[in-house]
């Protein structure tokens, strides 16, 4: 089966997934939902039917100092929609830190345009937090 990841923000939700082997991770899309988890809920169901995945890996935000942040929070309430629209789904939490920041730093080495990164940041960031997961498990 799949993995997918998510990197879950206030306006866009980068969605990665790994290949059908689970080996590596792909960028899939940016869901553009300006705080509206049913969309976000809907095209999860959208791609659980075209991937038939059953992980999701879903990026914790974290303070530097380990500290949960009030994303955090917002974050843990979106993972209990999910739970309640899935069900047995299995969920996975990933510290999150930097990665956007290792998301704009291989966008700068690739020089992305700058109007573009803002449309594909939370799709790399998802990838990082997927490709995090994989290293935890195949360790």
């Amino acid at each position: 089966m799949r993995v997918l990841g998510i990197d879950y923000g206030d306006a866009r939700v980068g969605i990665s997934i790994t290949d059908s082997l689970g080996i590596t991770a792909q960028g899939l899309e940016t869901i553009h939902h300006k705080g509206n988890d049913k969309i976000v809920l809907k095209r999860l169901e959208e791609l659980m039917n075209e991937y038939k995945f059953d992980t999701i890996v879903i990026g914790m935000p974290i303070n530097m100092n380990g500290t949960k942040t009030e994303r955090a929070e917002i974050t843990e309430k979106f993972i209990h929609k999910i739970k309640c629209k899935f069900g047995k789904i299995n969920i996975e939490c990933i510290d999150e830190r930097l990665t956007t920041v290792a998301a704009h730093k291989t966008m700068n080495y690739l020089n992305i345009n700058k109007y573009k990164k803002r449309s594909i940041v939370d799709t790399i960031s998802a990838v990082y937090i997927l490709e995090t997961y994989l290293k935890k498990v195949n360790n």
